[in-house]
């Protein structure tokens, strides 16, 4: 029951601050010195007791009259730290595990096909959970006479059930307890079943340089830069569609109560076909995967909008852009270790950079899901969208078609040039491969 207004500050601020922590966390891992568990591992370990207890105080509502706001502010910044010193060390893994391009490319499509699957877990537990507790919307009528938001506000807590209130905030912990149990597992899994090798990641001609040193290498390292500029709209196009699904399903295709299930359509369509963009890329190359799986959700995306609602046509679309979302999730990741593969052979006196592309790689992650964030609410406020209200003026339907539509297009098309200019194909890659071997 935080006012909206706050609620966007809070998830704006706190995506912010967690952009802003990646790449310290990679300057801290580049300066982690070797211990008997690796350099990575130790920031998994520590991390992730406390990354729990922050997210469960998330979800928990303190019996405070003043300064909710600060608490969330504060928890929420706090479980995005946390989660950054979990993240960056396990993603800069697959530099650690082996020296084989292919070996890496298999473990990228191994991980990400668990990440996907993961979202759907957590999809299925909160939605499933949550989602048992009826929160009926409030009709049109009574909340479009409401020309100030906060009045609105105020009538709704009024007229609000508070049985209703406190099943979902018991809902919402449960959830959340769930989550923070598979947390644990997975935590357990990681740290059980795997080893770093320091080998993995060195030349025999390594020499330390200082962070801020290697920061201006990796920073003016060319297929880098091309990588992340694609890398960053095509994230951005497809959290716009990620953030906005679930409403442009409610108000504008009218299917609230079939969301959830449309959603899990799209994860298990993903996590389905991340093995096949492997093989693909494997068999056809990586930069053609690219422009195949991405460019495959436009047509998709443009018929959800042009047709008429219909609940087959919408689950077929869900399934497509199930299969590009599962190519975006999978080829940026796995060209990433073949850029710090041709960052060694221009600059073989540097090493231990891995930490440094990874942590900015997930700062782009992060910086593109605050845009999102920020252009959706924005856009939504400015078209009077209104807090479960039962429908929304055309406006707001115009703008989610916008949001969900012509905007991802437009950024997916601006990313494929964008990945035209990267350098790496596969020709490159097998002699960036030759020219490692015969220097260690």
């Amino acid at each position: 029951q935080v006012d909206a207004f706050y609620a966007s500050i809070i998830l704006f601020a706190g995506r912010v601050w967690d952009a802003i922590t990646d790449p310290m966390v990679g300057f801290f891992i580049s300066k982690t010195p070797w211990t008997r568990f690796g350099r990575l591992m130790p920031w998994i370990m520590f991390s992730t007791p406390f990354a729990i207890i922050s997210y469960f105080l998330i979800w928990f509502v303190p019996d405070i009259s003043t300064g909710q706001v600060i608490w969330y502010l504060v928890f929420y910044c706090a479980f995005q730290t946390l989660v950054t010193c979990f993240h960056v060390p396990y993603s800069a893994l697959t530099m650690f595990i082996s020296r084989e391009q292919s070996e890496r490319d298999s473990a990228t499509a191994y991980r990400m096909t668990v990440e996907v699957l993961g979202s759907v877990l957590g999809t299925a537990i909160q939605g499933q959970i949550v989602g048992k507790v009826d929160t009926p919307c409030i009709g049109s009528p009574f909340f479009f006479g409401l020309t100030n938001s906060s009045v609105a506000m105020e009538e709704l807590n009024m007229t609000h059930d508070t049985e209703s209130l406190t099943d979902t905030r018991n809902a919402y912990m449960i959830a959340a307890g769930v989550i923070g149990g598979l947390y644990i597992l997975c935590a357990l899994i990681l740290l059980l079943g795997v080893r770093e090798r320091r080998e993995s990641s060195e030349l025999q001609s390594d020499e330390p340089v200082s962070f801020f040193q290697g920061l201006k290498l990796v920073m003016n390292h060319g297929p880098y830069i091309k990588l992340i500029a694609g890398f960053l709209f095509t994230s951005l196009a497809f959290m716009l569609l990620e953030g906005n699904f679930a409403l442009f399903c409610t108000y504008t295709l009218g299917f609230r109560n079939e969301f959830q299930n449309i959603l899990l359509a799209i994860m298990l369509s993903a996590t389905l076909t991340i093995p096949f963009w492997q093989w693909f890329l494997t068999r056809f190359g990586k930069k053609r995967a690219v422009y195949i799986g991405i460019s495959s959700a436009i047509p998709f995306l443009i018929v959800v909008v042009v047709l008429d609602s219909n609940l087959f046509v919408t689950y077929v679309v869900a399934v497509a852009a199930g299969i590009s979302v599962a190519a975006a999730f999978l080829l940026p990741w796995s060209m990433l270790p073949d850029v710090i593969d041709d960052f060694k052979l221009q600059h073989p006196s540097s090493h231990g950079h891995e930490a440094i592309f990874f942590s900015f790689y997930v700062f782009f992650t992060k910086f593109t899901a605050g845009v999102s964030l920020g252009i959706s609410t924005l856009s939504l406020d400015l078209a009077g969208y209104q807090t479960r209200g039962c429908s929304q003026p055309g406006q707001v339907n115009f703008t989610l078609k916008m949001l969900v539509s012509a905007v991802p297009v437009g950024l997916i098309l601006l990313s494929l040039l964008l990945f035209k200019l990267y350098p790496i194909d596969e020709e490159k890659r097998r002699k960036n491969k030759k020219a490692l071997q015969d220097l260690r």
